[in-house]
């Protein structure tokens, strides 16, 4: 009996103390810890992100580039949707009943219970006519979001343009993004995604069973606000840059112009381009399928992403190196035929040239003398030992800037091509080349390939007589004007200075007197050099390579126009037409008669049959061969202009009796 009484007072007790560790845990959860008060509150809190303005872009003189206005998103919580007129809110935002239906459908799968984006980039006028009934449709909410906008609607592959994120975007991002987010996707906006993006902000809203907003939760105690990003000032001169993309209309090609004292890129132009405000809105999906169509493809960055051979602009470095190892003199004298002969291969020449020197050779652009320099410096130590020897040219030129990356603050930039010895091992056998064989590489043709960015950057080179500065297009970042380290270092390129003189008296000479003199700037040296890329899949590309001043150079310029002939007749105007709008604010009147207006309208679009925005493989011998035995710097009119009859007319009425 005691016993038994006894164990009845253990049990009553077990119970007891069960019991009031239940109560003493009630009260923490409801009195003293509020966390669960507001788990319980979930359901009638409604949690806003905020997303923070995305950076400014300015240009160098603090124009806007790039800005930012609202657009809104429509998101859903399908189970808190009560019956209601889809026909009425499908009229509101613009949307037919079967789009309604399918995205319905999609957000009920992926959650019921959380809030799904289900429209986005409503216009604010859009807004405003669906905000008037928005309490009608219960489970769908409106967020402001704020969008790039671009009110010059200029340089769209210098600042890229941002998109949806992807997976791996948020697995990468440590928790920052979700989906439905934006992030820089290409250019300027990828690159400098961190500093642009800012940090998010949120605000707790108390709703009522019809989900209308009944004021801030807790007095805004859990609310965050959201951060801007940082202002960027880009390096890009707005008005130049404008004007490269007017020139460049109708036309497939780069600009690229760099401040030699800096590596500031001033203008950055890629055609044909687009209108970056076509990446923003509701169309934005429509608009991207189309540019992806367009067969001479837009979105190709071809300042940084194309590859040409340099052509007779590679001429002036050659001429460098070969001075740097002692192979020539300024006063090296070769007597031009109007051919050079290497091995058993024939070298066109432009003409007769007779007797030049070195600065003459870079004025007239004397195949066979470079022709002569490059064997030279190839079989410096004897014709059996050109591996060594042209691993070593090798290295000198990839100084320059060609065969790899310049550091760009750019996503996707490419290095370009600089053959190594293994490469003509693998087509020629070990020890089966010699100088002749890859002759080609003289005059800048064969399998050497470069990008617009690294052909301004050789100027760059030149105008500074012997380094340069590692091209950027980020002048400055935030309110204090921060700037990379990196851009401040000067990179030699191991030639002495006082080589760079009577290779630049040549330069100089291209445009006062020799295949450029049409480009001449009345009041300013420009020294310069006028190529022909050559192309295997139609009429070779224009270019011109140059810098001005020559004294104070303030700007480097490579220009490319695909498809155009020689560098005289189209690429050099153009430069020309930039770099005097640089320097003088303004494009005066030329003797030659060439103005910018006939550029602007002359369309130079190759046929599409006949197009290629890259070569496709690797060239093979017989390229090399075919490039030595096509001249490459002949101006021909009527080889220019045989596809467009009327640019003819009006380019031989201009130039008539020049």
């Amino acid at each position: 009996m005691n016993q038994f009484f006894e164990r009845r007072y253990v049990i009553a007790g077990i119970f007891i103390t069960i019991i009031f560790i239940l109560i003493a845990r009630l009260y923490y959860m409801q009195i003293v810890d509020d966390k669960y008060l507001l788990y319980a509150n979930n359901n009638v809190i409604r949690t806003i992100t905020k997303f923070a303005d995305r950076g400014p872009i300015l240009d160098r003189n603090g124009k806007i580039l790039v800005g930012n206005e609202l657009v809104y998103d429509i998101s859903v919580i399908p189970k808190q949707v009560k019956p209601f007129d889809t026909m009425a809110f499908c009229k509101l935002i613009g949307m037919d009943k079967a789009e309604f239906d399918k995205r319905f459908l999609k957000a009920k799968i992926q959650s019921p219970n959380r809030e799904i984006i289900f429209d986005k980039q409503l216009s604010p006028q859009l807004y405003a006519s669906l905000q008037e009934r928005l309490s009608e449709f219960q489970g769908f909410f409106v967020d402001p979001h704020p969008v790039r906008a671009y009110p010059d609607s200029v340089a769209a592959q210098f600042l890229g343009y941002i998109g949806e994120v992807q997976p791996k975007d948020i697995a990468k991002s440590g928790g920052y993004y979700r989906l439905g987010d934006y992030i820089g996707a290409t250019g300027v906006e990828k690159a400098y995604e961190h500093i642009l993006r800012g940090q998010k902000g949120v605000t707790n809203m108390m709703v009522d069973s019809r989900g209308v907003a009944k004021g801030s939760y807790a007095n805004g105690a859990y609310d965050t606000i959201p951060i801007p990003g940082a202002r960027l000032k880009s390096s890009l001169d707005i008005d130049i840059q404008k004007l490269g993309e007017k020139l460049m209309q109708n036309k497939v090609g780069s600009i690229v112009a760099i401040e030699p004292s800096t590596g500031e890129i001033l203008c950055f132009v890629s055609s044909p381009t687009y209108d970056p405000n076509l990446m923003v809105g509701r169309n934005r999906g429509n608009n991207a399928d189309s540019l992806n169509k367009d067969p001479y493809k837009p979105f190709f960055i071809r300042p940084i992403g194309a590859h040409y051979p340099p052509g007779s602009s590679f001429k002036p470095l050659s001429a460098l190196i070969a001075l740097q190892e002692g192979v020539i003199t300024p006063q090296t004298t070769y007597y031009c035929p109007g051919y050079y002969i290497s091995g058993n291969r024939r070298i066109k020449c432009l003409e007769k040239h007779g007797l030049v020197s070195l600065s003459s050779a870079v004025a007239g652009s004397c195949n066979g003398y470079f022709s002569m320099v490059f064997e030279k410096l190839m079989n410096v130590s004897g014709y059996k030992n050109i591996s060594p020897t042209f691993t070593d040219w090798r290295t000198n030129v990839n100084k320059f800037g060609l065969g790899s990356k310049l550091g760009l603050d750019m996503p996707n930039e490419k290095g370009g091509n600089l053959p190594t010895a293994l490469v003509y091992d693998k087509i020629y056998h070990k020890c089966g080349w010699r100088s002749s064989t890859i002759i080609s590489l003289a005059i800048g043709q064969g399998e050497v390939e470069a990008t617009p960015l690294q052909l301004a950057n050789i100027e760059c080179t030149i105008a500074n007589h012997g380094f340069y500065y590692t091209p950027h297009l980020i002048k400055s970042v935030g309110t204090k004007n921060m700037i990379r380290p990196e851009d401040t270092v000067k990179k030699y390129v191991g030639i002495d200075a006082k080589y760079f003189e009577p290779v630049i008296d040549g330069m100089q000479a291209v445009v006062e007197n020799g295949t450029a003199i049409r480009s001449k700037i009345p009041g300013i040296v420009m020294c310069g050099k006028t190529g022909t890329a050559q192309n295997p899949h139609g009429e070779d590309h224009s270019v011109f390579v140059a810098f001005a001043p020559r004294d104070t150079p303030r700007i480097a310029i490579a220009v490319v126009v695909e498809n155009s002939g020689e560098g005289a007749h189209w690429a050099a105007p153009i430069a020309s037409f930039i770099v005097e709008k640089y320097l003088k604010g303004s494009i005066s009147k030329r003797e030659t008669g060439i103005t910018p207006e006939y550029f602007m309208e002359a369309n130079r679009l190759p046929e599409i049959n006949n197009y290629s925005h890259k070569p496709k493989g690797k060239p093979s011998p017989a390229d090399s061969v075919k490039n030595i035995k096509k001249n490459t710097d002949q101006p021909k009119v009527k080889s220019v202009f045989h596809k467009n009859k009327k640019d003819t007319v009006k380019f031989l009425a201009v130039n008539k009796g020049k």
